[in-house]
């Protein structure tokens, strides 16, 4: 039996047998009474262990979709009717291509440290598992009085779609922000989106098909790789270490996968903090000038720095359409904003928007505008100046408190700047086996696990948000984490 199996992904081999066999029972391609190929033999024809596909028969048994005939073999039983999964009491079962999803689904699905934080049951749980900053901080009075200016200007075009390219004062106004921190750019090269997801999804499906390969670091930001994985693109990592990207290895993953698209976070990277150096970046614009590659630019936080020299955006280095650069509003302000940006030039600034219009028209016109009037009259800088001063004295922190509760041989490299920090655990400990004791404790990570492309993996890394937690919860988050430590280094 022809079972195509992805020995790369992070689904593991016996689920990936399951679901198949699972799929083609409720579709029907395999009929009741169906011999299914012996254990021994699948696994020969998979080139496999044994015991995989036997842990892929039990689940399958275990749903009463096959069984075992003494002397016989395996066979398909016949199909049963799922339950009712709407809720409704006058519901029918779902179809048979609505199954089929569902159980896909079932087996993508992960667990989030957050909903383990809130299952564990403590009474006062810490996360430092999140990626945006401390809600108490977001200008929620300042913004409602934007809204209500643009509401009471009587401008009936702020009720309308706008344009599909992005209301042009914000454009403007973007341009403004970006000249002051060092990149040149026009108000007609700005696209604005529905938050920078949208910006990195509009870049991956112009440029990118099935199959095609792209470049990322690796670890990287997860929604990233949970984008390209959707559009079944080939990942490959590029390691990182104290200063960004090691693009020293960059060429020959260059003529070794011959990628269409290289992803980069240089500032204050997602999940490490790290920043690339200069030369690393004036090197990896050289040599995808050289292989004729696009570099999509994702400065998420590029704006939130604490201390250290400011390093130049890869756009700002560019010659002339090689990069595509994205950033956003949502960290820095609210998150349901959902306001973000790319700028581009060239003939691929007219297919982006061309893209934006197919996918939603446009961006809301009364956010747009309201964002403008909020930006223009100077809150943003005063907000920004404000949020590096506090979000610095947590990042201080946060490293006080990993030297005073957690082992001297657990790792971190201070960030200058951003959200997160990345921790490395003392060697043989886990960070998928601490975070359900981290959790018992009432605390919550981000295990580094699901921030890497494919394996090797740092499997001793987790990442940890410092901004959205005070000193002070922060501090007894760390007391709780390094409780968990102890509890996981005396487990046999």
């Amino acid at each position: 039996m022809r079972i195509p199996l992805n020995r790369q992904s992070h689904i593991p081999l016996y689920r990936q047998i399951e679901t198949f066999l699972r799929q083609s029972i409720l579709s029907g391609s395999l009929p009741p009474d169906t011999r299914l190929p012996a254990s021994r033999q699948m696994a020969q024809d998979l080139g496999i262990n044994r015991i995989t596909v036997e842990n892929a028969y039990a689940e399958l048994a275990a749903d009463g979709l096959i069984a075992s005939r003494v002397g016989s073999g395996t066979y398909v039983l016949p199909p049963y009717p799922l339950p009712y999964l709407t809720g409704d009491a006058h519901s029918v079962p779902w179809p048979l291509w609505q199954q089929e999803m569902h159980f896909r689904n079932e087996s993508a699905k992960k667990t989030l440290p957050d909903e383990m934080l809130k299952a564990a049951g403590h009474p006062d749980p810490i996360s430092l598992a999140e990626g945006i900053g401390d809600s108490q901080l977001f200008p929620v009075k300042d913004f409602r009085k934007a809204i209500q200016s643009v509401l009471l200007s009587g401008d009936v075009a702020t009720l309308e779609y706008g344009e599909s390219n992005g209301y042009g004062p914000l454009r403007s106004t973007i341009a403004h922000i970006l000249a002051s921190q060092g990149l040149s750019a026009r108000p007609e090269n700005v696209i604005i989106t529905s938050g920078s997801q949208q910006a990195l999804a509009l870049v991956s499906h112009l440029l990118l098909k099935p199959g095609d390969a792209i470049l990322v670091e690796s670890p990287t930001y997860s929604g990233a790789l949970d984008l390209f994985r959707s559009l079944d693109l080939k990942i490959a990592g590029i390691p990182v270490d104290e200063d960004g990207m090691r693009v020293e290895m960059l060429e020959r993953l260059l003529q070794q996968h011959h990628p269409k698209l290289i992803y980069s976070i240089p500032n204050f990277h997602n999940p490490t903090g790290v920043c690339m150096s200069s030369q690393r970046r004036r090197r990896l614009i050289a040599l995808a000038d050289g292989y004729n590659i696009p570099i999509l630019e994702d400065d998420f936080v590029g704006d939130l720095r604490y201390e250290g020299r400011t390093q130049p955006a890869l756009k700002s280095l560019d010659p002339g359409g090689r990069v595509i650069y994205i950033s956003t509003f949502s960290k820095m302000l609210m998150p349901g904003l959902r306001i973000g940006f790319l700028v581009a030039e060239g003939p691929v600034y007219d297919s982006l928007v061309a893209f934006k219009q197919t996918y939603d028209l446009a961006t809301s016109n009364l956010i747009q505008r309201s964002l403008e009037a909020y930006v223009t009259v100077g809150r943003y800088q005063t907000h920004l100046r404000r949020s590096c001063q506090i979000y610095r004295k947590r990042r201080d922190a946060l490293l006080l408190a990993i030297h005073r509760h957690l082992p001297a041989n657990a790792h971190i490299v201070p960030p200058q700047g951003g959200l997160f920090a990345w921790l490395h655990l003392p060697a043989h400990l886990l960070a998928d086996d601490l975070l359900p004791l981290a959790c018992q404790e009432g605390v919550s990570f981000a295990p580094g696990r699901n921030f890497f492309p494919e394996p090797p993996i740092d499997a001793s890394g987790l990442r940890l948000n410092f901004v959205a937690q005070t000193p002070e919860r922060i501090d007894e988050g760390i007391r709780r984490l390094g409780k968990a430590i102890r509890r996981l280094s005396l487990q046999p």
